[in-house]
């Protein structure tokens, strides 16, 4: 489908790679070409140049990320995705609720790109390709538009309104009075027609997308309510009626468009984490030329390799290496921590971070969307568009929804009619109930909540991986601690360098310069950073390290792994590794750890919020006890291996346990996937990272402790969502059913319900 332009990308993130992964919507439109159709609009793109749209993933399927136009609701996602998952050559299609975002992958050798998506267009969801500049474009479209036709309307309504205050009070019933009357009625046909035909297009467009298309959405009753409105209105003012309704249209598209706009503007606060991250992307970068010039392009301009000058108080453009110069730089973005860090000769930088006190000169490794900042994004992205299992039944209900919704408004029209009210009276009873059964409060429960709050852990350093996380993590009853790098800082120091000779220290450092270990970096930093490679050594994961030599294995590990005997007296209380070469008395490594600086206040809070609290590690008792003693722990377990440690949570899950797994090794990754959610430092080995829920940044545990907070008011936010808009229906829909509610009103408490729901999940930014 043409070449591959923005592949699956692998970066790292304090050492962990991801892979690129693609509910209601945002409501509103963009068109990139008014002139133009919007089916043309894509076509013109794609057909222009497809490399330029088409991504490849890493399993060779195409990839397209589209903005979506005019989505209101749960159902026209669900629309949206069924449309496309539906035909045989796609594989997934995702719309992302805060960025608009529409990720498709599907097998290229089945369909052509544009020949997928026109379905979609022509169910009246316009499509053009994305990018971030296009979605706070088409917020800033909206917003003018919304506020254009809501100014419209408010105008036309207040002069409507004024016209029949007149008639309301009954002074034109005379003969003379009827001719007075219908002269009224003719000034506000001509004030809200046309008022109606230009405010109204907000919701006319919409609605007659959908019912070419042979569906409805709920822009399809709302203009129904309207045009009925005025028809009728109309109808009796040529037949010099008593009755006209004009007041009654203006006003329900201005209480409509007021909603709607609050609604965008609501939105707007609970936008994506993802989004506000992009705002931190420097939009120019200076480059240093070959012969010392500077010259300013644009950021997507610059490649690898390419020596860029940071000046003071700027955001760093790429992700690279300091080749000259030493700083301060505000890591906050990286590390959640407000410190500045200093930084000096080839210290690595990343693209968003804030050079804060002298210039530099920088070596670009990482451009683009291959920055920390584009996994960051693609990471918050990918968590915020999952499919909980709130979500799951959001879907589910709002699928059966539509058609409980219309045979309500029907059995409503039928019942007013057939009791002996006039048609147009009970007509406008079943529009009510059309418009106040519109499901966007449902729409909107679960996935403002999942927004809001994978921003509120952003800015506390946690990034939040998996779309159910928070879910999941609000059920945990238990927490589980791996130990070293975990429990610990991770960073460890060799203290019996007396005891060992230079030549086994350069020969365990030139093994463990392999290991990303705690242990075996710390050897590694013993001998100076100065040793070699050994070559072919291989990781035996909770083990240690062996080297192929013609004499035979050399070991560097754990005791057992080594082989050393129980017997030999060098047992300590402190972390240690074993050296073992052939026909060689083994060589003991002693190391000493210390605990995070909150490790025991967090498992104490932990405790007191009902969790119980287990260690897991592979080290020795000794070492297990003395640690679990320090941290307060009292289960604890040591000398477990990967698989054991799988088989220790299977239990706990199989006793009603749900378990969060905390580790950082990566020995830890089985643990991590085996448990119910799980937790890894941003300092953990990339498969541990890849393999967790969570990632957090920093040298504190307490990060542990808000996002149990956080999820856990997420989950108490979700239920009441659910509660608000159920309670909702129950008790506006009998009374619309009734006759006690007008289109007017059920336009109103319509739009107030999507706010209440809004407003109660923004409770989440303001805390627990």
């Amino acid at each position: 489908m043409g070449e591959v332009i923005n592949p699956t990308r692998n970066s790292s993130f304090g050492g962990m790679q991801h892979d690129i992964a693609g509910n209601c919507c945002s409501g509103g439109a963009f068109a990139l070409s008014q002139a133009n159709s919007p089916a043309a609009d894509f076509q013109n793109f794609i057909t222009a140049d497809p490399a330029a749209f088409v991504e490849t993933d890493e399993d060779g399927h195409a990839v397209l990320h589209l903005l979506v136009e005019n989505m209101h609701c749960a159902t026209c996602i669900q629309t949206i995705e069924n449309t496309l998952k539906s035909q045989e050559a796609v594989i997934s299609a995702r719309v992302n609720f805060s960025t608009r975002r529409l990720v498709v992958r599907w097998d290229q050798e089945k369909a052509d790109a544009a020949d997928l998506v026109k379905p979609v267009i022509e169910y009246g969801y316009p499509l053009t390709p994305y990018n971030s500049a296009m979605m706070q474009s088409a917020s800033e479209e909206e917003n003018k538009r919304l506020l254009k036709a809501l100014g419209v309307a408010g105008f036309a309504s207040a002069n409507v309104m004024l016209l029949s205050v007149s008639v309301w009070a009954g002074l034109f019933s005379d003969d003379m009075g009827s001719a007075t009357r219908d002269f009224m009625h003719w000034l506000s046909a001509l004030i809200a027609m046309p008022a109606v035909a230009y405010s109204g297009q907000v919701f006319f467009r919409s609605a007659i997308g959908a019912l070419k298309n042979g569906r409805t959405n709920m822009d399809v009753p709302i203009s129904l309510g309207v045009i009925l409105a005025v028809g009728v209105s109309l109808s009796e003012t040529i037949q010099s009626g008593e009755h006209a309704y004009f007041d009654a249209a203006v006003s329900l598209l201005f209480f409509l468009l007021i909603g709607r706009y609050l609604d965008a503007q609501a939105r707007s606060k609970a936008r994506s984490a993802a989004e506000r991250l992009l705002m931190m992307k420097a939009v120019a970068a200076t480059v240093i030329e070959e012969d010392g010039t500077h010259r300013s392009v644009p950021v997507d301009n610059v490649t690898p390799g390419t020596m860029v000058h940071i000046s003071v108080g700027d955001r760093f453009p790429v992700d690279g290496d300091i080749v000259e110069g030493r700083t301060s730089i505000d890591n906050s973005l990286v590390t959640g921590e407000s410190l500045p860090a200093e930084a000096g000769k080839g210290e690595a930088v990343y693209a968003g971070t804030l050079n804060l006190s002298a210039p530099l000169k920088v070596r670009a490794t990482k451009t683009g969307d291959n920055t920390l900042l584009g996994d960051i994004v693609r990471l918050m992205e990918n968590a915020e568009q999952g499919r909980a299992k709130y979500v799951r039944i959001a879907d589910r209900i709002a699928e059966y929804y539509a058609p409980v919704v219309h045979f309500l408004a029907a059995v409503t029209f039928a019942g007013w009619w057939l009791s002996g009210s006039d048609w147009q009276i009970a007509l406008l009873r079943g529009v009510a109930v059309l418009i106040v059964t519109c499901p966007c409060a449902l729409g909107l429960a679960v996935p403002v909540v999942q927004v809001v709050a994978s921003g509120r852990l952003l800015q506390r350093g946690v990034l939040v991986k998996a779309a159910d996380g928070l879910e999941r993590l609000a059920r945990a009853n238990t927490v589980v601690f791996d130990k070293t790098g975990t429990l610990t800082e991770g960073r460890l120091d060799l203290i019996n360098t007396a005891a060992i000779s230079p030549a086994s220290l350069e020969l365990a450092a030139k093994m463990a310069k392999s290991s990303r270990h705690p242990l075996a970096q710390a050897v590694v930093r013993a001998a100076g950073n100065t040793a070699g490679d050994a070559g072919n050594v291989q990781e035996h994961p909770g083990l240690g390290l062996s080297l192929e030599t013609e004499a035979g294995d050399i070991r560097l590990g754990s005791r057992s792994w080594v082989g050393v005997d129980d017997a030999v007296d060098a047992a300590t209380d402190c972390p240690e590794m074993w050296l073992k070469e052939p026909g060689k008395a083994p060589v003991q490594f002693q190391f000493e750890d210390t605990l995070r600086p909150d490790v025991t206040d967090t498992i104490a809070a932990l405790a007191k919020q009902g969790f119980r609290v287990e260690l897991l590690s592979g080290d020795r008792e000794e070492v297990a006890a003395k640690v679990a003693k320090e941290a307060g722990i009292t289960h604890w377990t040591s000398e477990v291996r990967p698989e054991q440690k799988v088989a220790h949570l299977e239990a706990l899950k199989a006793s009603g346990r749900n378990v969060l797994m905390v580790g950082d090794g990566l020995n830890d990754a089985p643990a991590l996937m085996a448990a119910d959610v799980s937790i890894s430092p941003a300092s953990a080995a990339d498969v541990s990272q890849t393999a967790a829920d969570f990632v957090f940044q920093g040298r504190s545990l307490t990060a542990i402790l808000e996002t149990v907070k956080v999820a856990r008011f997420s989950d108490r936010l979700v239920k009441q969502n659910f509660g608000l808009a159920f309670g909702y229906n129950v008790v506006t829909v009998p009374l619309a059913m009734l006759g006690f509610v007008t289109p007017l009103i059920a336009a109103v408490v319509m739009s107030a319900s999507s706010l209440v729901v809004v407003a109660n999940s923004l409770r989440l930014k303001r805390g627990a």
